[in-house]
């Protein structure tokens, strides 16, 4: 029975990626539309469970009235057929409509309901633009997809269910106590005014320090985060006290909104306390007088005051869920923000495939600034013949990485295009082209997952064997042979840590090697590919580069020019053009800004092999 509830919605559908709605409303009912014939039984029945429960305050009323008004000797044979009904009510009824609601609740709806929410943000995010996440903290935007999925949730599921019970529930108490007395129902609207009041008072105000209380926590996990990831700069620099202040700061931030939140929570509480003993007093006052007046019955009076009494708790439970209800209602509206945002880069309609029977490049009067005013690429023209190896030369800041993400499709262009085999790359789709570009950069990043993970990340149908040869041919067999984790992993099983911690740099290079090794692209783009290594295993990996690099046309950037000196072409850049081209040896002659880059190096060797 649990199973078959828990399976009425499939939290992991693929839907379509569109850009989530700005308005809040629009965006609850976005990630609402899964689940809303669930929230609609939830409603349904939450709503005839508050009409049940007035139902059995007017029997606790006309019992008191058959009590007063029979002969001991003789009610349960006068009353027996109205008692065994209500037992019926009681036992059997309610129990059955708690169990409906109850399954389709907490089975069918809280956990489906988030999960299905993080899902699809998460899909989202992963194709979101690379600076998207140059330009925020990696735990800020997680915790903003876990608060965010949460907060629909509970804004949704307290208007679908709570609001609805509480309405039908008043509505329905006031009728009963107003078909025994119109005036006994007048302190219950007096009440229900001062309510109303006492929440448009407080309840805006809780919204508005809740969505600042979202923003600071979010803010404070992104900036302890932040130093657990970079954990050893902080070791390295011994800056564990700046990180305390650092993380303080926040941290201070995030409780000046929780004492603000406490302070109304406790203004909120004395008023609400206030209004509930008035409602008491003008009931039991009231019910006297009418009693002694002869208007209404020892068991109208009781269906008054045991209302009253319920309305006491509900009032401060009614209260608790609205300040929540406004709380996630701050959370969502902050998660938005973040959530929301449209992808800089995104494939036109219809996007083509891309073909690579060649290899050709051609970058044509390319443009892009990055959004400042001063150029990193400025008209820049360069054609790549298939199968050919070039070299990128240059300061640093000359536009070389840049040129590779270009390519790559991490930003798009302001001016100009680039063309593979004749495909502009705009028209084509983002995912074909990087499958068909193998990528090393210098700053390699591990996924905490395992050796076989990370290789096979190149290419997800690879065998264990695929993946040792791979490793074989990156010098990276033996040291991974010899790797075991905290959890007894061992070689290809070892987990390496968040963004591959465990390994050294020169050890996470030799592993990103492999994985392009093994993606066996048909361009290549290394960017300080073998920075990190030292020049025994570097003579060592580029003689299996070069053998890669047979048949592919190959992008290479380095700053130790001992490592791209060998190939076909080299271009040596600066402030985004193309300032030299040529061999090694016609660069020399020149005597230009690449023979003096040379002169400054030691140990300006080339390598004996030779790319093909």
């Amino acid at each position: 029975m649990f199973d078959r509830f828990e399976k009425l919605v499939d939290p992991f559908e693929n839907t379509q990626l569109d850009v989530p709605p700005k308005g809040f409303w629009a965006f609850c009912w976005y990630y609402t539309k899964p689940v809303w014939p669930i929230l609609a039984c939830v409603s349904f029945f939450g709503a005839v469970t508050a009409i049940v429960e007035v139902y059995i305050f007017t029997f606790l009323g006309d019992l008191v009235t058959w009590l007063e008004n029979s002969d001991p000797s003789t009610f349960l044979n006068e009353n027996w057929p109205r008692l065994v009904f209500m037992l019926a009510i009681l036992l059997v009824l309610r129990p059955l409509i708690e169990v409906i609601w109850q399954l389709f609740f907490h089975q069918g709806l809280m956990g489906n309901y988030p999960m299905s929410i993080r899902w699809r943000v998460h899909r989202y995010l992963l194709r979101q633009s690379v600076s998207f996440y140059q330009n925020d903290f990696a735990g800020r935007i997680a915790t903003k997809l876990m608060q965010t999925a949460l907060g629909v949730r509970e804004v949704v599921s307290r208007i679908a269910d709570i609001l609805v019970y509480v309405s039908v529930y008043f509505t329905a108490a006031v009728f009963v106590v107003a078909d025994a007395n119109l005036w006994l129902c007048s302190p219950f609207l007096v009440w229900l005014g001062a309510y109303f009041v006492t929440i448009r008072f407080f309840i805006p105000k809780l919204r508005d320090v809740s969505k600042r209380q979202a923003d600071a926590r979010s803010l404070m996990t992104g900036h302890v985060v932040d130093a657990y990831t970079n954990i050893t700069t902080v070791k390295l620099f011994s800056h564990a006290e700046r990180e305390e202040a650092y993380a303080r700061n926040s941290m201070s931030g995030f409780l000046w909104t929780v004492f603000r939140q406490m302070r109304l929570v406790t203004g909120l509480n004395i008023v609400l306390v206030f209004i509930n003993m008035l409602l008491l007093v003008a009931i039991g006052g009231l019910s006297i007088l009418l009693w002694q007046a002869g208007t209404v019955t020892i068991g109208d009076v009781t269906i008054a005051i045991a209302i009253v009494l319920r309305l006491q708790g509900m009032s401060h439970w009614i209260l608790w869920e609205l300040a929540g209800l406004f709380e996630n209602i701050g959370t969502v509206q902050d998660g938005i923000s973040t959530i929301s945002r449209e992808r800089e880069v995104t494939d036109v309609p219809d996007a083509k495939t891309l073909s690579v029977p060649k290899g050709e490049i051609r970058f044509e009067n390319i443009q892009f600034h990055y959004g400042k005013e001063s150029g990193v690429i400025d008209d820049f023209s360069l054609e790549i013949r298939p199968g050919e190896k070039i070299g990128l030369i240059g300061r640093s800041g000359a536009g070389k990485s840049t040129l590779v993400n270009l390519l790559l499709r991490f930003y798009d262009l302001e001016s100009g295009r680039i063309l593979i085999d004749g495909q502009e790359i705009s028209g084509v789709a983002q995912d074909d082209i990087r499958a068909n570009v193998g990528v090393v950069t210098q700053d390699t990043s591990l996924l905490h997952r395992s050796i076989f993970d990370n290789v096979a990340y190149g290419k997800p149908q690879a065998t264990r064997e695929d993946v040792v040869a791979a490793l074989e041919k990156a010098h990276a067999l033996d040291f991974v042979k010899e790797l075991e984790d905290l959890e007894g992993r061992k070689g290809l099983d070892a987990h390496v840590g968040e963004r591959g911690v465990k390994l050294s740099g020169g050890q996470r290079q030799r592993i990103a090697i492999a994985r392009v090794l093994l993606k066996d692209a048909p361009i290549l783009a290394l960017d300080e590919a073998t920075s990190a290594l030292d020049s025994e295993v570097e003579n060592a990996i580029q003689e299996s580069l070069f053998d890669l690099m047979k048949g592919k046309t190959v992008i290479a950037i380095a700053h130790r020019l001992s490592t791209i000196a060998a190939m076909d072409r080299l271009i040596v850049m600066d402030k985004g053009q193309i300032i030299e081209e040529g061999s090694h040896q016609e660069l020399l002659d020149r005597k230009g800004l690449y023979a003096q880059l040379w002169q400054h190096q030691s140990g300006g060797f080339l390598t004996p092999v030779q790319a093909a």
